[in-house]
This record gives C-alpha cells, sequence and structure tokens, in this order.
C-alpha cells in the first residue's frame, strides 16, 4: 500500500479510501520541550515579546511582572472616582472584619487592621485582578489559631505565638510565590470544586461553633475544633452563660443577616450589608460606653496601640524545634489561602470578561505575604465577601486597594482609641454572619443531583473537618481528590458502540438505544489514555465485553463473532505498558479466531505503536481512519467470506452470487 492515500486490504481487495498516517519522527530534544512548555507554559507568557525589540521589550516585560505599569498610564479621573468608592466601601468591612479574624487567630486585634495596610499596596503592584479586595480571611486564621495552639498557647506565651505566626505568614508567602515563579500553579487544581464546597463549609461551621465563646460570653474555652469537643465544652459552662452578651449577640447577628438578606434581594443596596458590620462595631461600641456593659461582664477589645505596622523581620524564628510548626503552618494555609484567592479573582475576572494570571497571583499573594510578614501583618489573601463588595461598589482597578490601605492607615494613626469599648460579642457576630455565608448548602444539593461521587466528595471532607479537625478535613479532601483521579485513570470507561440509523455516525449504544449493533462485529470505546495504572483492567475488561457479546450472539442471532473495533479517538496517550496489552490482546484474539482492528488513533498513539513494532503485528491494513471504515472492511470481509463459503457448499450458480 506504500503511502497512498487509496489502498487494497492485502489479500482481500477491499479498497480502503482513507490511511492512517504515521506522524513524521520528531527527537527527543523537541518532543520533551514541547511537552514542558505545555506542562509549565499553556499560556505562553513570552508571545507578547516575540514582536518588541529593544528598550520597548524590557517595558513590556516589566509591565508584565508589575501589572499597575499597565493600566497607569491610562488611568482616568472618573477610573479614579469609582475606585475611591470602591476603596472606602471595602474599608468600612475590612477593618471591622480584620480585627474580629485578628481574634479568631488568637492574634492581637491590631493586627488584622495592620494585615489591611500593607498588603493591599503591594498587591495593586504585583496583582492582575481589578475586582480582588485584599485581607485577612476566616478559615486561614482558623487554621493558624489551631495548629500554632496546639503546641503554644497565644496567653502564656504571646511574644512566641506572635513570632510562630509571623514566619508562618513567611513560609506561606515563599511557597505561594515559588508556586508562581516555577509555574506549578497546577498544583492548586487539585483541590477539585467538591473539594473547596466541603472543605470550606466543614470550616464555616467550626468557626461558626468557636464563636459560640463570644455569643455566650465564656471566659473558658476548648482549643479543640471538632464538633463534639466544643459542644460539650458550651453545655458543661451552662451556669457561666452571660444574658447580656446573649442578648447583644443574638441582636447584632440578626442585624448583619437581616442586612444581607436585603443585600441580596435588591442590589442596588449593596452597601448595606458592606457597612452593617462597621455600623455594629459603633452602636455596639456606643452601646457598652453609655450602659457601663464592661462592668456586668461584656468582655470588650480593650486598648489598641496607634501607630502604623512595626517591622517584625527580626521576630522570625528560623530555628528548631518551633520552625518546624511554622513551616508546616505555613504551607498549609498558604495553600488554602492560595485556592481560594484564585477561585475568587477568577470568578469575578469572568463576570467583566478579562482574564487573570494566576501564575502571577500567586506570585503577587507570595510577595504580599512576604512583606506582610517583615511588616507585622499575618497571612491574607482575597476573601471572597470583601471582593464581591469591591465589585459591586463598581471598581475599574487594583486601585481600590490603595484607597482602602489609606483609610486603614488613618484609621491606625488617628481612630484606634475609638474601638476601645468594641464587644467582643459583636466581633463574633461579625465572624456569624460572613460564616454563614460560606455553607454552601445549594451546591452542595447541585453536586447531589448531578455528581454522586463529587457529592461523597464534597461531604467526606465537611465530616472531617467538623468531627476531626481543620488539618484532617484538609487531608481528606486532598486525598478524596486524588483518589477520583486515580480512579478515573485506573478505570476508565469502555463502552460498546453502535450505528445510528441512516448515518455513518457510531455511538453509545447505553446512551443512544436506537443504535445498533453490527452482527459479527464488536465496536468498542475506551474513554481515556492507556496507562501502566488501566492497562490490565482494560485488558480484562474487553475480554469481558468479548465473551458477553459471543454468548448474546448465540443466543439470538445463531451466529458467531469474527471482529473486534477499538476506537481510540479518546485514547490520547499510551505508555510501554499499553503498548505490552495492545500485542497481548491482538495475539489472545488470534488464538480465538477474532481479528483486531483500530479505529481514529492519535498522534501519540501511532507514533508509539510504530516504534515498538506492534503496528506490524496489528498490520497496517487493520487500522482506519474512523470506525465507519473500520465496519465497512468488516462488513465486506463477512459478506465475501458468506459469499465463498455458499459457492463451496452450492458450486457456481451461473453468477449470481456476488
Amino acid at each position: 500500500m506504500g503511502n497512498t492515500d487509496v489502498g487494497y486490504m492485502a489479500g482481500t481487495g477491499v479498497e480502503m479510501s482513507r490511511r492512517v498516517p504515521i506522524p513524521p519522527a520528531r527527537s527527543f530534544f523537541d518532543t520533551f520541550c514541547s511537552n514542558l512548555k505545555e506542562t509549565f507554559f499553556p499560556d505562553d507568557p513570552f508571545r507578547q515579546f516575540k514582536k518588541e525589540k529593544g528598550g520597548r521589550r524590557a517595558i513590556r516585560a516589566l509591565q508584565y511582572f508589575f501589572p499597575i505599569l499597565e493600566w497607569a498610564p491610562s488611568y482616568t479621573f472618573s477610573f479614579f472616582r469609582a475606585d475611591l468608592i470602591a476603596g472606602i466601601t471595602i474599608a468600612s468591612l475590612a477593618i471591622p472584619q480584620g480585627i474580629s479574624y485578628a481574634k479568631l487567630a488568637n492574634l492581637p486585634p491590631i493586627l488584622g487592621l495592620y494585615s489591611s495596610f500593607v498588603p493591599p499596596l503591594v498587591y495593586a503592584m504585583l496583582g492582575s485582578s481589578k475586582d480582588l479586595a485584599v485581607g485577612t480571611v476566616a478559615v486561614p486564621s482558623l487554621l493558624i489559631g489551631s495548629m500554632l495552639g496546639k503546641e503554644v498557647s497565644a496567653a502564656k506565651e504571646p511574644v512566641l505565638y506572635l513570632q510562630l505566626a509571623f514566619t508562618a505568614t513567611f513560609f506561606a508567602g515563599v511557597l505561594q510565590a515559588s508556586l508562581g515563579l516555577l509555574r506549578l500553579g497546577f498544583i492548586v487544581d487539585f483541590l477539585s470544586h467538591a473539594t473547596i464546597v466541603g472543605f470550606m463549609g466543614g470550616a464555616a461551621t467550626v468557626v461558626c461553633l468557636q464563636q459560640l465563646k463570644g455569643i455566650m460570653g465564656l471566659e473558658h474555652f476548648t482549643t479543640s475544633t471538632d464538633l463534639i469537643s466544643v459542644l460539650r465544652s458550651i453545655f458543661s459552662q451552662v451556669h457561666q452563660w452571660k444574658w447580656e452578651s446573649v442578648v447583644l449577640g443574638c441582636g447584632f447577628l440578626s442585624f448583619l443577616l437581616a442586612t444581607r438578606i436585603l443585600s441580596k434581594r435588591r442590589a442596588k443596596f449593596f452597601w448595606l450589608s458592606a457597612a452593617a458590620p462597621l455600623t455594629s462595631v459603633v452602636l455596639g461600641s456606643l452601646l457598652v460606653y453609655l450602659s457601663h456593659a464592661e462592668s456586668h461582664g461584656v468582655q470588650v477589645i480593650g486598648h489598641l496601640k496607634k501607630g502604623l505596622n512595626p517591622l517584625s523581620l527580626t521576630g522570625l524564628i528560623f530555628s528548631p524545634p518551633h520552625m518546624i510548626l511554622a513551616l508546616k503552618t505555613g504551607m498549609i494555609t498558604g495553600i488554602i489561602a492560595l485556592a481560594e484567592g484564585i477561585a475568587v479573582g477568577r470568578s469575578f475576572a469572568m463576570f467583566k470578561n478579562y482574564h487573570i494570571d494566576g501564575n502571577k497571583e500567586m506570585i503577587a499573594f507570595g510577595a504580599m505575604n512576604i512583606a506582610g510578614s517583615l511588616t507585622s501583618c499575618y497571612l491574607t489573601t482575597g476573601p471572597f465577601s470583601r471582593s464581591a463588595v469591591n465589585y459591586n461598589a463598581g471598581c475599574k482597578t487594583a486601585m481600590s486597594n490603595v484607597v482602602m490601605a489609606v483609610a486603614v492607615m488613618i484609621t491606625l494613626l488617628l481612630l484606634t482609641p475609638l474601638f476601645h469599648y468594641t464587644p467582643l460579642v459583636v466581633l463574633s457576630s461579625i465572624i456569624l454572619s460572613a460564616m454563614l455565608g460560606l455553607i454552601d448548602y445549594e451546591a452542595a444539593f447541585h453536586l447531589l443531583k448531578v455528581d454522586k461521587v463529587d457529592f461523597c466528595v464534597c461531604i467526606g471532607a465537611f465530616i472531617g473537618v467538623v468531627f476531626g479537625s481543620v488539618e484532617i478535613g484538609l487531608v481528606v479532601a486532598v486525598l478524596a481528590s486524588i483518589l477520583r483521579v486515580l480512579l478515573f485513570i485506573a478505570r476508565p470507561r469502555t463502552t460498546i458502540l453502535g450505528n445510528i440509523p441512516n448515518s455513518m455516525a457510531y455511538r453509545r449504544i447505553d446512551q443512544y438505544p436506537g443504535a445498533q449493533s453490527i452482527s459479527g462485529v464488536l465496536v468498542l470505546g475506551i474513554d481515556a489514555p492507556i496507562y501502566f495504572a488501566n492497562s490490565n483492567y482494560l485488558r480484562e475488561r474487553i475480554f469481558r465485553w468479548i465473551e458477553e457479546e459471543e454468548e448474546r450472539l448465540r443466543v439470538n442471532e445463531k451466529t458467531s463473532l469474527h471482529y473486534v473495533i477499538l476506537d481510540m479517538g479518546a485514547v490520547t496517550s499510551i505508555d510501554t505498558s499499553g503498548i505490552s496489552m495492545m500485542k497481548e490482546t491482538k495475539k489472545a484474539l488470534e488464538k480465538r479466531d477474532l481479528q483486531l482492528l483500530l479505529a481514529n488513533p492519535g498522534t501519540e498513539v501511532m507514533k508509539k505503536l510504530n516504534n515498538s513494532k506492534v503496528l506490524e503485528i496489528i498490520g497496517h491494513d487493520w487500522i482506519f481512519l474512523t470506525v465507519a471504515d473500520a465496519v465497512g472492511a468488516c462488513t465486506f470481509m463477512l459478506h465475501t467470506a458468506k459469499a465463498e463459503n455458499l459457492i463451496r457448499e452450492n458450486g457456481p450458480n451461473d453468477g449470481n452470487i456476488v
């Protein structure tokens, strides 16, 4: 047949109108570089420099690493007016949330304000999202508090605890920046949507349970985060519940939830939900000050130090034994913060139809956390609630983060004494209202309806967090996601294909009831690459399909099976184990007087089958461009063999047999 497009199946006279060509040979170096590029540079970040020369190329490089240089030259007053409004709006949310989340991490409340000053400035220079509002978030705050609190007491060793928090933030920043610089952002994608829904829901539940300490006005509380320990701690101290705190907490929580519901129903009232936390802080402080509730057991924040962020470089710990604890905490919280921040940024970028670079975002997150760890900040990322407010307020660029940082700076310099009488119960109410929005039960029901396996992954992560710990839940979530990927690889789908009447299309019989099987021919579709992990399973599954088809033909059609066609359209790659499987399958089928045919094999498959000489074992004549071509050849062979049998049995009949 040679290399022509038209030929005849050897010894049969079957015309083959289309051949499957063997791809041209490529050197190992070229193939390796191509695969490396697709793995680490799928977005081809260097394409923008190809047509630039000299100084212009240097400017483009600076714009790539510092996105602010790209949008700042075209920045207009109308943009600034929109960013000013958005920045002030998110500052009103960032101040009370920052104080609240710092308490959640068992850190001094002032650190929440510090963390809303320096990191947003860094992100404004390096970040590629127009809508992300940077600040502290609840789940990483809880993780820092629970992981560090297991070995170091924030009450007994406050200085050491503070140093470990800064060191963990530094390691988180280094990890995030490294992932971005090394183009390893795909690692974060192992946290599937179902995993994040379950993990975030479980973590939000745990955070809500922890806030019952503030709502009830309890002074002593368990350091464990699991449901049983928290409930035991609450109900074993019923006699210590303070009705003043309960009334205040329920009142402010109702107010916060009411403003959120109204904001969701009427988009133009989004500012109500944004301003509600700061309003609660102001009202709560006035109420405590005027009623002297502090003397009646209502706990308050107390003194907050004036001034901007002090340097914390000398406080970082890089020596054992505590460095290992900080490293572990930083890596886990860094990955969680990264996954949340990138997911939020991509969501809002999709709404406004622009693109953000995941690797650049990682570098930006890493840089702002490294800078934050040196200036008395703890872990920050892009929280959904603050970013949603920023988006709804009409922000145009990352300048809204700068405006927010300036507003926080003014607060640090002038307004911190005003927070002295802020009741802790109000902070608990703010956290509770924010966390209730993270328990996405609608997404869980959607998973149950669409994909039961994803739902099980989601529930597994949720249960792991709520009944174990946040770390256990995270491990369960990651392992469940990886297990699902491995199961898809190790147990790929194989299905019988049939012909759609009056067409050349072949589709799954279980999906298309009208699809018709071809007598004497079994067409199987393989829906995954063939690797060492699934090659044995595929061989066994193929022969199980063959046995079932042979049994069906004996019972229903009184005939036998002659040909097995494998549709290789979805087989994007094959390794040496897969090649051995194909060779063994071919030999086993020959022993059963069955012929193996391949349809639509891809470039990599053809190349490897040819290099391994398996293509010669199968036979070039038995490789077809489409399933229809392969079935056509089989039916022609069957009809020819049937005619020859009739001639042998009955002799010539004047040429009436074709």
